[in-house]
Formats: structure tokens, sequence, C-alpha cells
């Protein structure tokens, strides 16, 4: 059974044969900076990575299953070429805030990933820019939520002007859809 980091207890040829059947893998606030080990899971389809020191996620490009893959709260700065997005054909959720993404341009590549229905960015300093969100609605078509709200057509259809209740990041839209844990259910789930 795999308790540990990556590096400490896939040391045997059993384990890293056990690797490639892996779907789900959580290494929360472990410091890794690296995600090579990962590449072997080809059969991963949730992928929670979040608060390391990663800088890199080329390494997944081989787990093309993945539906779930949670970067947030890492050292990344840009992301991998158009290639990489369009092999994963099952992404859906992708959470991506708290990184160090700075210019629009390195996340439109974002648009080469055909089923990406959820994404979040917020706490980047590329959600600071002017039309930040205009630029990826119109770019990432299957989009349907960024950064915890709905996508509303007048957010899609330029200089169409919709009543106060469908607007853009209004309340109504809110979704939660990367609710944190909270620290009861932690507990409760280790006894």
């Amino acid at each position: 059974m795999f308790h540990g980091t990556i590096t400490e207890e896939l040391t045997s040829h059993e384990e890293w044969k056990k690797i490639k059947r892996f779907c789900f893998v959580k290494f929360n606030g472990l410091h890794l900076k690296s995600m090579e080990n990962l590449q072997s899971c080809i059969s991963l389809r949730v992928c929670v990575v979040s608060n390391n020191f990663i800088t890199d996620i080329y390494p997944l490009q081989s787990c093309i299953k993945l539906i779930k893959l949670d970067l947030h709260g890492n050292q990344i700065k840009s992301l991998p070429d158009t290639k990489f997005w369009s092999g994963l054909k099952n992404l859906k959720l992708l959470y991506l805030h708290d990184n160090g993404f700075a210019k629009l341009k390195n996340i439109c590549v974002l648009s080469a990933c055909p089923n990406l229905i959820a994404l979040t960015m917020f706490d980047c300093p590329v959600s600071l820019k002017k039309g930040y969100r205009h630029v990826l609605v119109n770019s990432i078509w299957p989009l349907k939520a960024l950064d915890h709200h709905v996508i509303s057509d007048e957010e899609i259809i330029q200089n169409w002007h919709l009543p106060e209740r469908f607007k853009a990041c209004n309340h109504r839209l809110f979704f939660n859809f990367c609710p944190a844990l909270r620290k009861e259910k932690m507990k409760h789930s280790e006894v």
C-alpha cells in the first residue's frame, strides 16, 4: 500500500509496477519539487499535487486519462504547449490558482484542452490583468466556470447587456467547485 511521499516508498521495482494502476493520487503539502515519478501513472484520473514547490508539469503528459488536476499553491509560472493540453481529452477540472502565472499568452494554451469545463486561476498575477476573464472565456470554448463563477452569456457575447442578476461574477452565479477540506472531516477520516 502506498502511504508516503513519492521518493520514499516507490523504491522497489514491485512498487513501480503498481503505480501504473493508480487512478488517484494526493500529495498535498509534501514539499515536492518534481512530478517526474508521476509520468508512470498512465491510469491516473484524479491528481492532487497542491501546496508544493512544483514548477514543471510536463511529466503529466502520459497521464491521458486525467479528469481532475489540482496544482494550486505551487510555483508554476508557465504551462506546457497546446500539444500537451490536447492530449488530455478527459480533463474537466483544472485548479491552477495561487501560482505565478503572469502573462495571458501563457494561459491561452488551455484552449487546446477539449473538455475543460472548470478552471481556477484566482490569486495569480494574471488574474489582475484587464480583460483576464474575457480572454479566457472566449478562448477556452467548453469552459463553464472560471474562478468560482459560472460564465454568463454576457461574458461570451460582446455588447450584450443583461439584467444585473445575469451579469458576470454576480453572487447568484457563484459556484464553489473546489471547496477546501474542513479539518473536522479530515480528522474523522483518519480514525
